[in-house]
């Protein structure tokens, strides 16, 4: 069995989650502070590619790295190669079907988030990165966990748009979803169904652990009122 599709999968999704992690965090914590038009604005254009068809988001996707695009143009005329067809292709596609979700995961766990905490570091003059980094993030820790690991499911198990702009090439750019579906074309019923199964084996353990972060999230005793939050 060659476990190439399963190795690319892993390596896509796993590139792709370190940039949805650090696209999704930055855009939450910003997107809280707005008021509540621009906010709402804002939440809308995020979470468009959440609603719209894989196929669709693959095919913006194209216009913008295929040889004539605004990316690929300038990457073929600087390396002399093509972004499409190609295995980290597919990384592109996978941060924005994936940014949905670790965007909205981790704005509701910062809107959450006591604010009093941030207002007693601000009170003891401490930098809003030292509260960023030492008291927010600590603090939202399981919605971060959750919307990681929510992510890196969803990118491991992406073909619609990682298909369109990655294709299927045996060794070079298969994925499991894409082997999958050219099994299925081939006839070729029990390689399906193997992979099939690594497919929901991984996504059943993703579900486990996410329900485990939101039950030890939701057991945690809660801040006596008036010692901890004031200061």
């Amino acid at each position: 069995m060659d476990w190439f599709p399963l190795l690319n999968s892993l390596r896509i999704a796993f590139i792709a989650t370190i940039f949805t992690f650090a696209f999704g965090i930055t855009a939450a914590y910003y997107v809280v502070k707005l008021p509540r038009i621009s906010r709402g604005i804002l939440d809308c254009i995020f979470t468009l590619p959440l609603v719209l068809p894989p196929t669709v988001v693959g095919f913006f996707l194209l216009k913008s790295l295929g040889p004539n695009g605004v990316i690929g143009s300038p990457y073929l005329e600087l390396f002399g190669r093509k972004i499409v067809m190609t295995w980290y292709a597919s990384i592109f596609a996978v941060i924005i079907v994936t940014f949905p979700l670790m965007y909205r995961t981790v704005r509701g766990a910062f809107e959450s988030f006591d604010h009093n905490l941030i207002y007693a570091g601000q009170t003891l003059g401490l930098s809003n990165t030292y509260i960023f980094w030492r008291i927010i993030i600590p603090g939202c820790k399981h919605g971060l966990m959750s919307g990681t690991i929510l992510a890196f499911a969803r990118g491991l198990g992406e073909y619609g748009a990682t298909s369109m702009v990655s294709g299927y090439i045996p060794g070079r750019t298969a994925t499991i979803s894409t082997t999958v579906y050219q099994l299925w074309r081939e006839g070729n019923d029990t390689l399906a169904y193997q992979w099939v199964g690594i497919n929901l084996i991984i996504s059943f353990v993703v579900l486990v652990a996410v329900n485990l972060l939101e039950k030890g999230h939701s057991t945690k005793p809660a801040p006596l009122s008036g010692t901890e939050g004031e200061v």
